[in-house]
């Protein structure tokens, strides 16, 4: 349960950060990795955690794009500005959050190998 948990927030987790000092963390570039722009990256880049750029942020989106329906990215990105959200729908019995979780997770762990 922890590891999939684990996975549901890699996308939060991959751009998140904390920012201590007055100059912002800088993110080494992603080397050989897709790069999309689409509802995911938008979201990813808007978040204004620290660790987010325009290549990880991509390349999330990237693997959005292989893995996720239109309609379940839109639903993804939610998740960005409510996390709460993502338990609900991972705790739901519901036939589509159940479809929805999976495919979900199946994206959080490609996109955990694909971009970091």
């Amino acid at each position: 349960m922890k590891q999939i948990l684990m996975y549901s927030m890699v996308l939060l987790a991959g751009c998140s950060g904390v920012n201590n000092n007055s100059r912002a963390r800088q993110v080494p570039p992603l080397r050989n990795a897709p790069v999309a722009f689409g509802p995911i990256s938008q979201a990813c880049m808007a978040s204004g955690r620290d660790a987010r750029s325009r290549d990880l942020c991509g390349c999330i989106q990237s693997v959005a794009d292989d893995m996720l329906s239109n309609s379940q990215q839109r639903r993804a990105v939610v998740f960005y500005n409510n996390p709460q959200l993502a338990q609900e729908v991972r705790q739901s019995d519901r036939s589509n959050d159940e479809r929805f979780w999976e495919a979900y997770v199946a994206y959080g762990e490609r996109a955990k190998t694909t971009c970091s």
